[in-house]
Parts: structure tokens; C-alpha cells; sequence
């Protein structure tokens, strides 16, 4: 199968199950008075430390650096040149990185290494605390020194370990939903709400979440076995085999986003999750009836993010830079633009649609029709983008494109050119 890109969540997801008992002690250890806020920082940060080496090996230093750069950046930079900066550093890191990967795989013709592969989804997750942390800054969310002499700099290593601190602790260093830096300073300043009992107890739930979407993986991996695949399925029964790989890759996403929350929580940051909702929200992303709703609603930390980060900072065209930069983000491979293009066309023919709709399906059997119909189109095409995503083998996106699946994306694209005929029509 050409998607190997789900491949590192594998190790991913045990590194993280055994970080849990160190959360929990982490926890525990909060409640002590003798646990003064700065060891507290360095037991985060050590166990980052430790969490990165073990996971990535020779290869964490791909994280390392970038995160003491942006600190060190923002301590020399002023508030106002503080995000532009680090942005820039840090999507710069990033995308180097990335050319690292592409080289591996279509020049050597070599599949990348795992360790590589987790530090590059690391990676990824230090872009957006990085540049989370400097807008809160540029915006004066969080007050720095500001530039500080040489001679001053010793007298600060308790605001840079801070920094530090926050960039690499181990409980969102693999996963989780986006902390932001003031939240993480008042559950480590303040400690936990509740003892490591509550967090055990709390940790049942997601526990037997994990157990149940681990039973249907191994459902539809044995379907996915019995089935032709797409080098050999015929005409619908491809809608099929596209329906069915995205159901494994979301059951394999869903199982990892309640790993991290988990971790998250046992380690005492459960507001994350309250004030901002589960990325894992598998109801509202299995129900939905609208591309937009999905959208919103799958990896919700990080679409919120996104819409910080670039949708409410873009003065025109925001839907489609927000989709662009999120290709970037994500390395911007061939199947990477061709899924976030389809999805930001789908996103906006969405709304055309569903604005149009309400005009004569407001009520009764016109309503659940659009409703059933609007279900069975959005799984599909949600389905069919989420392929392209993951779709690093030229030859797997080649007969991903000449499937029937693409009728769904295609029928969005279609939408706009009408709406967009109907409107020079009407003007």
C-alpha cells in the first residue's frame, strides 16, 4: 500500500502509553509544596528531553534546535518583530526537513526512516506551540523583557527555561491538543485541580475508547484484506475500498488524539481539552452532514490554529491561503496539494450549497433528504481527500485519481463553476 505515512504512529503511540506513569507521577509530585515551580519545569522539560530521544534517536535534534533558536529569538527580539521572525524560522526548519524527506523517498527511492519520520511529526507539533507562543506575544498576551544585554542574559535563565519548558514538555511533545503558553503556566504554577486518583479514574473512559477502535481497525483491516484494493477494483466497488482505507486511517487517527488527550489529562492539563473540545471528536466528525462542520471539527486544536494563525491575519482570499498554508505545514508533497485544494473547494462550494438549500429545505422530508444526502457526500469526499493526503507513492495517487472516488471532489469543483456562471449571469 502506498500510504506509509501512518506508519510512525505506530511507535508513536507506544512511546506515548509509556510516558503515562511518569504524567501521573508528574501529577503527584505537583501536589507536594517541596515542589518548587522551577523543578517542576525541569522534570517537563527532562522528561521532553528523554521522550524525543527515545522516540527519535539521533534525529531529535531536528527539534532541539529550532526550539533553543525561537527562544533565544524571542528573548533578543522585540514584541512587535517576535512572530515574524520565529515564523519564519521555524516554517524555514520545517520545510528543509521536509526536502529531506522527499529527497529520501524519490531520489534514493528509499523509504525514510521511522525516528525521522516522528521527529518530523514532532516537528510539526513544535510549529504550532512555537508560533502560538509568539503570537500571544506580538498580541501582549504574554509580557516579555524584551531585548536584554549580554551582561543581563545570566540573570534570565528562569524566563528562557520557561520558554524552554513549554516548547518540549513530554506530555504534548508527540501529541495532543494545542496548550496554550498561558495555560500551561497555570497548571504548572498552580499544580493540578485534582489528585492522581481523580487522573486514574478519569483515565478509564479513554481507555476503553482505545480498546474499542483498536477491535474495529483490526475489523477493517481484515476487510481491507479481502478486498481488491485499487489496482484492482472496478468502477463502484472503488468507492468502496476508498470508504473503507479512510475509515482505517480515522480509526487510526480517533486511537492516537485519545492517546494524547489522555497523557494530557493524566498529567494535570485537562483544561485543554474542556475549553477547546477533544480533537478526537468522533461523533461530530462520523454524523457530519456538511464538509464545513467536518472540517472544524477534525484535529479541532489544530484548526483552530489555523484560523489564528492565518485565516483571521489574511485580509482577502483567507479560505484558500488558510488551505495552502496547512498543505505547507504538512510538507506539501503531490497528494498533500492535490487533497487541500480539493478541500478548499469543497469547503466553499459547501457553503454555497447549504446557503442556497435553506431557502427550500427548511423543514420536514426536503430537510432529512438534504440532510442524508449532504451525510453520504461528505463521508465520501472527506474519504477521498483524506487518501490524496496520505498518498505519497506517485503510483498510488495516479490510481487514486483515475478511480471513481474522484467524482465527489470533481461535483464541488462543478458547483462553483455554476454558482460562479449563475452569479456573471444575475450581475
Amino acid at each position: 500500500m502506498g500510504w506509509h505515512q501512518l506508519l510512525p504512529l505506530y511507535p508513536l503511540t507506544l512511546c506515548q502509553a509509556a510516558a503515562l506513569p511518569f504524567a501521573l507521577l508528574f501529577r503527584s509530585l505537583c501536589t507536594l509544596d517541596a515542589f518548587s515551580t522551577h523543578a517542576r519545569h525541569l522534570f517537563l522539560l527532562a522528561g521532553g528531553g528523554m521522550l524525543a530521544w527515545a522516540a527519535m534517536g539521533c534525529h531529535a535534534v531536528l527539534v532541539f534546535i529550532p526550539a533553543v533558536c525561537a527562544v533565544v529569538l524571542i528573548l533578543s527580539l522585540s514584541a512587535q518583530d517576535v512572530h515574524r521572525w520565529v515564523f519564519l524560522f521555524q516554517m524555514g526548519w520545517q520545510s528543509l526537513c521536509h526536502l529531506g524527506l522527499h529527497y529520501t523517498e524519490h531520489y534514493l527511492q528509499q523509504p525514510p526512516p521511522r525516528r525521522f519520520c516522528t521527529a518530523l511529526s514532532a516537528l510539526m507539533l513544535l510549529t504550532q506551540r512555537v508560533t502560538s507562543l509568539s503570537l500571544d506575544i506580538c498580541e501582549g498576551k504574554v509580557a516579555t523583557a524584551g531585548p536584554r544585554s549580554r551582561s543581563s542574559w545570566s540573570g534570565n535563565l528562569g524566563e528562557a527555561l520557561t520558554y524552554l519548558s513549554y516548547l518540549l514538555f513530554f506530555p504534548a511533545l508527540l501529541g495532543g491538543p494545542l496548550c496554550s503558553f498561558q495555560t500551561f503556566q497555570a497548571r504548572v504554577c498552580n499544580g493540578s485541580p485534582a489528585g492522581p486518583g481523580h487522573a486514574a479514574r478519569a483515565l478509564a473512559w479513554p481507555g476503553l475508547q482505545l480498546l474499542s477502535l483498536e477491535g474495529l481497525k483490526v475489523a477493517v483491516r481484515v476487510l481491507l484484506g479481502a478486498s481488491p484494493g485499487l489496482a484492482g477494483c472496478r468502477q463502484l466497488e472503488c468507492v468502496l475500498v476508498v470508504w473503507a482505507t479512510a475509515g482505517f486511517f480515522k480509526l487510526t487517527y480517533y486511537s492516537h488524539w485519545t492517546l494524547d488527550a489522555a497523557l494530557l489529562q493524566a498529567a494535570g492539563f485537562e483544561p485543554v481539552c474542556e475549553e477547546q473540545g477533544p480533537d478526537a471528536d468522533i461523533w461530530t466528525l462520523e454524523t457530519a452532514h456538511r464538509i464545513s462542520v467536518f472540517t472544524r471539527a477534525w484535529n479541532r486544536s489544530t484548526a483552530r490554529w489555523l484560523r489564528r494563525l492565518v485565516f483571521q491575519r489574511s485580509a482577502r482570499w483567507r479560505r484558500a491561503l488558510t488551505f495552502a498554508f496547512s498543505a505547507w505545514w504538512h510538507g506539501l508533497h503531490p497528494g498533500q496539494a492535490l487533497g487541500f485544494l480539493c478541500w478548499a473547494v469543497a469547503v466553499e462550494a459547501d457553503h454555497l450549497v447549504h446557503a442556497y438549500a435553506r431557502k427550500w429545505a427548511s423543514s420536514g422530508p426536503p430537510r432529512l433528504l438534504c440532510r442524508v444526502l449532504g451525510w453520504v457526500h461528505t463521508q465520501l469526499t472527506t474519504a477521498y481527500i483524506l487518501l490524496a493526503v496520505q498518498a505519497h507513492c506517485p503510483t498510488t495517487l495516479w490510481q487514486l485519481c483515475t478511480s471513481c472516488g474522484i467524482v465527489f471532489p470533481l461535483a464541488h469543483c462543478l458547483v462553483l463553476l455554476l454558482f460562479a456562471k449563475g452569479k456573471r449571469k444575475w450581475d
